[in-house]
């Protein structure tokens, strides 16, 4: 029970920090402003973070609950191809709405430099379990190849979302990331689906 009241302070504050950022940007934020929206005392911010370059890479967290909160509404008999271009969109259309292009790119940065955890490729992380049950599922109904370990299908779509993510950034958000990963993502994900006999 603290374990879990722990996350919801921790899911509390990176949800009011990364609400603040999108509405008036990362350098106009300051952790006073993110406190009194998470509700929380500054002792507890500063337990959990240590300062507010800490929440830049707590944005994998943001994905997670975005995916926590697709996870009911995923068909358990519906195709896994399918689950897995649906949690894309969905992912991406919250992404377009509420994260900054410059913060992501931050983010993206901060992981090529750090020497510290990779957020973004730790596997233990929700985005991770979920896309694995889902592909190894696929394989098991045979609506995916089994040529390939889940694990690396995992790892491959992981891997076309961020590319996606990094164009979408150095493009400066010219197109809709939503729309655009609607075509590419089936796409580059065709490979893995069961050629249909």
């Amino acid at each position: 029970m603290a374990k879990q009241k722990k996350q919801l302070t921790k899911k509390r504050i990176v949800t009011a920090a990364w609400k603040l950022f999108y509405s008036q940007g990362y350098d106009d934020t300051t952790v006073d402003e993110i406190i009194r929206e998470a509700g929380t005392s500054k002792g507890t911010f500063y337990h959990y973070f240590d300062g507010k370059d800490a929440l830049l890479s707590s944005l994998s967290y943001l994905f997670d609950d975005k995916y926590e909160e697709l996870m009911p509404l995923l068909d358990p008999e519906g195709d896994s191809f399918d689950k897995l271009v649906f949690l894309n969109q969905e992912l991406f259309a919250m992404i377009e709405t509420s994260v900054s292009r410059e913060l992501l790119a931050s983010l993206y940065s901060s992981q090529l430099i750090t020497r510290g955890e990779k957020h973004l490729l730790d596997r233990n992380r929700l985005y991770y379990r979920l896309l694995n049950e889902i592909i190894s599922e696929g394989q098991k109904r045979g609506e995916l190849i089994t040529t390939m370990s889940s694990y690396e299908m995992t790892k491959l779509y992981a891997l076309c979302e961020r590319a996606l993510l990094y164009d979408w950034c150095i493009c400066n958000g010219e197109y809709s990331l939503k729309a655009y990963s609607s075509q590419v993502m089936p796409m580059l994900l065709s490979k893995i689906r069961q050629p249909e006999t």
